[in-house]
């Protein structure tokens, strides 16, 4: 199965909501305020925020002005081609020239799937001929180590580990100078699941951050960021905290298909205009795979 049709599929449930609530509500109308307040309802309970769905729906009647044809299909086209522009927009930026190893820090709060995307990430550049080492930064959660070097098996890449309860940053540390000394291409470093309403939690993230920055000034290269879809509009608070302390560079969305809210990818991309870097659409080994705004909007649609 192509990765289009595995997302079309994945989003089934979103497009189940999303789009057979326009072919209830566009159809043989005009669009007109009524219309508007509806879709905008429809927008809402799709998970894409208020602000978002607002915005968009403002945009694609400023640009429907221009469009002929028929009504009822051309406003949806010129909806899609919103969302998939914006998307666009935050999802089209050049990847920065780097020496390797490419340091990328992966966090998120507990239950997310976080290490689990992480195994599934080592398998993807793997597969791209890259070389990849994995740092079992998760100390604190039971069994996180062990799992994390499962991972490392499944995909053949080195695991650098020191056990449970071990400094999560000393760890990463020593997986920093070994990707160096190994020549690896790129480091993916687990960190322990936060609730973003932690301080002293945060402040180890934080101190990640600086112990890595004394081997690099210019790492981690990358702090990525898990979601679990399902949450919905929680995760905004999530990506809020994370981002004022972290400054994150990029999202990783999961169970998109275990969700009717796929719009939430849209609220936060938006919201916080950060790129979407993978999205995961199944449980299958190959089932994260980097996120596509044009594939998306076809998808979602």
């Amino acid at each position: 199965m192509s990765f289009f049709k595995q997302l079309k599929t994945g989003l089934s449930k979103t497009r189940a909501k999303f789009t057979k609530g326009l072919d209830a509500i566009i159809p043989g109308r005009t669009v007109d305020d009524a219309l508007l307040e509806e879709l905008e309802d429809l927008m809402i309970t799709s998970d894409f925020g208020l602000d978002t769905s607002m915005s968009i729906i403002e945009e694609t009647r400023e640009r429907f002005r221009n469009v002929k044809g028929n009504e009822a299909e051309a406003f949806r086209d010129v909806l899609k081609e919103v969302i998939r522009d914006r998307l666009l927009a935050i999802n089209t930026s050049e990847e920065p020239k780097i020496t390797p190893p490419k340091v990328i820090l992966v966090v998120g709060v507990n239950g997310v799937g976080k290490t689990t995307t992480i195994g599934k990430m080592a398998n993807h550049y793997s597969t791209q001929g890259k070389k990849v080492i994995l740092a079992a930064g998760d100390t604190f959660r039971a069994a996180a180590v062990e799992q994390i070097q499962e991972w490392g098996k499944r995909t053949n890449c080195p695991v650098i580990a020191q056990g449970e309860k071990a400094d999560s940053a000393s760890v990463i540390f020593d997986a920093h100078g070994a990707a160096k000394a190994r020549g690896m291409d790129i480091l993916l470093a687990d960190t322990a699941g936060r609730l973003h309403t932690k301080t002293h939690l945060m402040e180890e993230l934080k101190k990640i951050k600086r112990v890595l920055g004394q081997q690099d000034p210019s790492s981690p290269h990358e702090v990525l960021m898990v979601l679990d879809a399902t949450t919905g509009q929680n995760a905004i608070s999530q990506v809020k905290h994370f981002h004022d302390d972290l400054k994150i560079t990029g999202l990783v969305i999961t169970k998109l298909d275990g969700t009717a809210k796929g719009g939430v990818l849209v609220s936060l991309s938006e919201q916080f205009g950060l790129p979407v870097k993978f999205i995961g659409v199944g449980e299958g080994i190959d089932d994260l795979k980097p996120f596509d705004a044009t594939e998306f909007a076809d998808a979602l649609f």
